[in-house]
């Protein structure tokens, strides 16, 4: 789906973790970036600016990113915001505490045609947000 967006609207996107993504597009790059925790999120920050869209689960990276002035999506469609990232960082440590301590909690529920959709939605009006915003001729 990202890399439709980017075909279609004509902007770079970029990906970044420790192995390549086959199969990506002109309108794709690939950062690969060393093994370890938390390097390809360390790249991503390098990398971000406020012209950018990200789009990640990893909370602790999407508050970073947040706090930078990044426009944030999780793979949900969910867009993270300076009101509501700390009550989502606090929500996901809770839990999992509860994991590391033997507790059961509930997970997230299945990825369907559903988040795919609202995905595509947010990632629509995000992306024109910002291409108003920071490409006003466009």
């Amino acid at each position: 789906m990202v890399l439709r967006f980017s075909a279609r609207l004509g902007i770079k996107s970029v990906f970044a973790a420790n192995r390549p993504i086959p199969g990506l597009t002109k309108t794709a790059t690939m950062e690969v970036c060393p093994a370890g925790e938390g390097e390809a999120d360390k790249r991503i920050v390098e990398l971000a600016g406020p012209e950018d869209l990200v789009i990640t689960r990893d909370l602790p990276l999407a508050e970073q990113l947040v706090e930078a002035g990044i426009t944030v999506l999780d793979d949900r469609g969910r867009t993270f915001t300076k009101e509501n990232i700390r009550a989502l960082r606090s929500l996901r440590d809770f839990t999992v505490g509860l994991a590391e301590n033997g507790l059961d909690y509930e997970r997230v529920p299945s990825y369907g045609k559903k988040e795919l959709n609202d995905l595509a939605n947010s990632l629509d009006r995000e992306l024109s947000r910002l291409m108003k915003r920071h490409h006003p001729s466009k």
